[in-house]
């Protein structure tokens, strides 16, 4: 059998209306889609560039998880510095009290119930742990608060001890502040050490602040930073609506016009016919 001959127009007009298929079949995929490189065989460069910026996304989302758990721990042992406080501010009014009390008896019920706070400022402390991790046990408990990716740059969260001893503080024992009379000296002693003990919590209160605010920061600029990333991933592989619909429309108009091109080489053609 013969080949068919098409005339050279008629080809070149096949030719460009294939290429034309070829491209709206691609604009409808990615207006389909909204990808303009879903794979590396789109783009290579673009999709694993891509790639790269999500995955380090990926990893400074875990990075920015630890900060916000970090955030929680720092503001637990926050507040039971602060519930601390106001224990030692109680244990104080307490043995002020005692400097003017007129008989033993009601030293000795003052000295109880100072004995009585320390036991809760004990409690407390030994209560402000979040997730296994307590600053204010004694234990030694750190917590490494890693920022970036790589886990370069951190900040080391350290604990203390909260409890009435760690903070230099001692209860008293039956009589200490009464000797037919207030024991001054005793409770002016007491008093000293509730001072002490209050000076070094609002120091570590400060610690833990400038903690707390270096991590919010890095907390928000790691937000930022995987916001940036992710815009980046997607300008590399998304698609623009806009541009995709218009070459659409221009495609179609493309097309139309190639099919009448090629009608009227059909019809040039055929008038050779009307010779014979």
């Amino acid at each position: 059998m013969a080949d068919i001959s098409l005339t050279a127009g008629m080809r070149q007009n096949l030719y460009s209306m294939q290429n034309t298929a070829k491209l709206m079949d691609r604009t409808a995929d990615r207006l389909s889609s909204g990808f303009k490189v879903k794979t590396a065989l789109d783009d290579p460069i673009n999709y694993f560039a891509a790639e790269g910026h999500r995955q380090r996304a990926g990893d400074l989302a875990g990075r920015k998880d630890e900060m916000g758990e970090a955030i929680q721990l720092v503001k637990a042992g926050n507040n039971g510095i602060e519930a601390v406080t106001d224990l030692v501010a109680s244990a104080k009014s307490l043995a002020q009290s005692a400097l003017s009390a007129e008989t033993t008896i009601e030293s000795m019920a003052l000295e109880t119930q100072f004995n009585d706070v320390m036991t809760q400022i004990d409690e407390l402390a030994g209560d402000s742990g979040y997730k296994g991790v307590n600053l204010l046990d004694g234990d030694d408990d750190t917590l490494k608060v890693s920022f970036d990716e790589k886990g370069d740059s951190s900040v080391t969260l350290e604990g203390f001890d909260g409890s009435h001893t760690g903070l230099g503080m001692v209860t008293v024992t039956t009589n200490d502040w009464a000797d037919d009379g207030p024991a001054t000296s005793a409770i002016n002693m007491s008093i000293d050490k509730l001072d002490s003990a209050r000076t070094t919590l609002r120091s570590e209160a400060k610690t833990l602040a400038n903690n707390l605010s270096t991590i919010t920061i890095r907390q928000d600029f790691t937000s930022n930073m995987i916001n940036t990333l992710n815009d980046g991933a997607d300008d590399l592989t998304l698609a623009d609506m806009n541009e995709e619909g218009a070459n659409m429309l221009m495609l179609q108009t493309r097309q139309g016009l190639g099919t009448s091109s090629l009608s009227m080489a059909s019809q040039a053609a055929q008038s050779v016919l009307r010779l014979f």
